[in-house]
């Protein structure tokens, strides 16, 4: 083993800051004879040192990260603050000065990290972010070294804990989405200000790292559609339900079926309890991979918290230190087939539209006309009058039928409920917006996909 330790310095000390340096200090020697050298900490750039962080040796809290950066004695920088700025400027005066970097800032390479790829490879460093996805589970790597030999299809994942959280609670309990918010954030799995994770900001910046690797591409949280979860309603549980399914904010990076390009989503969908997905409860994330060879896969795990990511960090972190003694580095950026980014219009799924409606004769005939006219075809409807107490299921013989023989009762409004087969998201947006003209739909309550089948 070498005896020159191998030097790392650590930007942020929150809570995975504090638990990468627990873990690097109590740990030192199982660390050593992994890597090869033992690790030194050379420095913890932090906002307020005189903060009590247990554990932390006061002595290498600094202030000042430009100067940590760059020493030119640092073999890691360990990234855990988050943000843009002046994030993306440490990390490449990290890089100019020899150092490679571990980061988990999502929204960081979501946006900029072809650029972050170009230039450690300029500097001959290294740039790992298994922390940045899905916490503790290893998703990261798996992509992109496990099945560098075989084609991803598909991704489809949980990839955020507090809105898996909030709609589990809605689907368990029957709560509504603010109970089930308030419920989050006093157990701490929400924060003060939750926007980046239920307006699916997080997720779309965790779909867009994802789809860039799984298909050798570059995207973007520019380039991901986003839709949160804060519009889903105890009706819409309750909806999904009776169809045998729950209500899931999913990220979907799909291959176009002609390979010729690729799409990356984030909304909430409703899944068949029969899929995997399904089952996933709580805080936790879970991601399905669909590869040609491979088949199906499900990686599943704590995806958040500061001891399951400080745990990815060090996962990282012990192999760029690897690299370094190897003076090698490792797999960097792939995007070889510059495959472009379908606009969410292209994409071909099934839909729930939950419509309100007059409760008198021949409305489900004009509403299936509508979506006739927009070659969008019906699979199931299910109607409920609200004032006469009407119920039951129809099945696509008579609602699909412009002419069909379904009808509601007079008197009144009614909840109607359409269920189609596979359509472009395109062509359910024309029918949702002719639907919102006739003089019969007193609202459009819901429009969910369906998804996972």
């Amino acid at each position: 083993m070498r005896t020159r330790p191998l030097k790392v310095a650590l930007l942020g000390c929150g809570v995975v800051g504090s638990e990468v340096t627990r873990i690097i200090t109590t740990q030192s020697a199982d660390l050593a004879a992994r890597i090869g050298a033992p690790i030194e900490l050379a420095g913890i750039a932090v906002r307020r040192p005189n903060r009590v962080r247990e554990g932390v040796p006061a002595e290498l809290l600094t202030t000042d990260a430009t100067a940590l950066v760059k020493r030119g004695d640092l073999d890691v920088v360990v990234e855990v603050i988050g943000g843009i700025e002046p994030v993306r400027t440490l990390i490449t005066t990290a890089f100019e000065h020899g150092a490679s970097v571990v980061s988990a800032n999502k929204a960081l390479l979501a946006a900029d990290g072809a650029s972050l790829h170009a230039q450690a490879a300029e500097h001959g460093v290294d740039l790992y972010y298994e922390a940045a996805v899905a916490g503790a589970i290893p998703l990261i790597r798996p992509l992109r070294e496990s099945l560098a030999g075989d084609k991803v299809n598909r991704v489809l994942g949980i990839v955020n804990g507090t809105t898996n959280f909030i709609l589990d609670k809605m689907d368990t309990t029957g709560a509504g989405y603010s109970e089930a918010l308030d419920e989050a954030t006093a157990l701490g799995y929400a924060e003060a200000d939750p926007t980046a994770d239920v307006e699916g900001f997080d997720a779309a910046a965790k779909a867009a790292i994802l789809a860039g690797i799984a298909f050798h591409t570059r995207v973007t949280i520019d380039d991901v559609h986003r839709e949160g979860l804060t519009e889903v309603t105890a009706a819409d549980i309750a909806s999904a339900k009776k169809m045998g399914c729950t209500v899931k904010l999913l990220a979907i990076c799909e291959r176009a079926r002609d390979g010729r390009s690729v799409t990356a989503r984030v909304h909430p969908a409703m899944i068949p309890l029969s899929h995997p997905l399904a089952s996933v409860r709580g805080a936790y994330n879970a991601v399905f991979v669909e590869a040609e060879a491979a088949g199906r896969l499900m990686f599943y795990g704590p995806g958040a918290g500061g001891a399951p990511t400080a745990s990815a960090v060090l996962g990282d972190l012990v192999a760029a230190c690897r690299n370094k003694l190897a003076a090698t580095t490792g797999a960097g950026e792939s995007a070889y087939t510059q495959l472009p980014v379908s606009p969410m219009g292209d994409v071909v799924t099934r839909y729930h539209i939950s419509l309100d409606v007059a409760d008198k004769p021949g409305v489900l005939a004009q509403v299936a006309t509508v979506f006739a006219e927009h070659d969008v075809s019906i699979d199931t409807v299910r109607q409920q009058g609200r004032s006469q107490g009407l119920g039951g299921d129809t099945n696509d013989g008579a609602a699909d039928a412009p002419g069909g023989a379904g009808r509601l009762r007079e008197g009144g409004e009614a909840s109607l409920v359409v269920v189609t087969h596979r359509a472009p998201d395109a062509a359910l947006s024309a029918t949702v917006a002719s639907l919102r003209t006739l003089d019969t739909v007193r609202g459009v309550a819901s429009i969910m996909r369906v998804e996972g089948e």
